[in-house]
């Protein structure tokens, strides 16, 4: 079978590998569509996310869909034929964040495509891949793979708006409007905020949030008054989501939230924090929530898009085959032109 792997900085490879062995419990799935995710073009540019660092070839992806090849001998709930989304964590359901319903903080959690142990946790960008039962969320047939490999990054935002407490009728920041920052804006909009601001340095990625339901768009670069305006007073933001993965926008949104109000910090943060008011968050008594990955949200995610509660649509920059993996990567890595590209076998 074809596998994408990353051997270090700007090192992707396309290799011929043998398909994996099948057990009894476990679902042999033809991959369709793999999305590449921010961590995804960090392995690809740098050989790196943070501490994470390759140490043999990784198959990156953890944003995939597929349709089943071949099930195992006590596997009921799929069959050959039937089109999944793969939820890319397999926990133990034993250790004590298992047990407490805190399973995006398994311990013993096989994530795909991460370098955060050794052997790597490979992942789905190859043509085959073989998954426990559990990870496969039927989709219908209205649903194209490539909308449906979305199921992993709308649970992330999924789990972050959950985190926040209530939105009905509040007024909501997101900083960053990427894919999860755009996510973010529509599972905030779907759980009833009146208003959700996103706020960027990009205009392309502002213009894409535009489209799917932010009500008001800022330049941080270009309109830095916008952001005094949100920061007047005390603060005049309920909700602020943190999808930059950036300390100054960690800054902005602790200056534009009012005491008592809320943070969620999704993105994994970067660069200095030199010029980041923290001790703001004790001034102003504000409640500062992190929130990673998700739990049971995936199934969430991929009913709602089968039932077309939330349209990505807009979201889907490019479908390129795998054979071009190395084209696809260098249009996710350019934020002018994409925002989701999909990697399809």
């Amino acid at each position: 079978m074809l596998n994408c792997a990353i051997h270090g900085a700007e090192d992707l490879r396309l290799v011929e590998q043998a398909p994996e062995p099948l057990g009894p419990t476990q679902v042999r799935v033809g991959v369709k569509a793999v999305g590449i995710c921010g961590s995804d073009l960090h392995y690809y540019r740098h050989g790196r996310v943070g501490d994470f660092i390759i140490r043999e070839p990784l198959t990156p992806g953890h944003e995939a869909s597929g349709q089943v090849l071949e099930v195992g001998s006590a596997v009921t709930a799929v069959k050959p034929g039937d089109r999944v989304a793969l939820d890319p964590a397999r926990t133990c359901g034993v250790c004590r964040y298992c047990r407490q319903g805190d399973s995006n903080h398994c311990e013993a959690v096989f994530f795909f495509g991460s370098a955060s142990r050794y052997p790597h946790m490979q992942g789905a960008m190859r043509e085959q891949v073989v998954v426990q039962e559990k990870q496969c969320v039927p989709v219908p047939d209205s649903l194209s793979f490539e909308l449906a490999a979305f199921g992993e990054p709308l649970a992330v935002a999924l789990h972050a708006v959950r985190s926040a407490g209530t939105l009905l009728g509040k007024t909501v920041m997101v900083v960053g409007a990427g894919p999860i920052g755009a996510l973010v804006l529509m599972a905030a909009r779907l759980a009833g905020a009146s208003q959700v601001i996103v706020v960027d340095i990009v205009d392309q990625t502002l213009a894409t949030c535009a489209k799917v339901g932010a009500t008001r768009t800022i330049n941080a670069a270009a309109e830095p008054a916008a952001l005094d305006e949100l920061a007047a007073g005390k603060g005049t933001v309920d909700v602020c989501f943190e999808a930059s993965g950036n300390y100054a926008g960690l800054a902005n949104c602790i200056r534009a939230t009012r005491p008592r109000g809320t943070i969620v910090t999704v993105g994994t943060l970067g660069g200095s924090s030199e010029q980041c008011p923290f001790n703001q968050i004790m001034v102003k008594s504000l409640n500062v929530i992190g929130s990673f990955r998700f739990v049971d949200e995936y199934a969430w995610a991929v009913d709602y898009l089968g039932r077309g509660l939330v349209d990505v649509a807009p979201l889907l920059t490019a479908a390129v085959p795998a054979r071009q993996a190395h084209e696809a990567f260098a249009l996710a890595a350019d934020r002018r032109q994409a925002m989701k590209v999909m990697v399809t076998f």
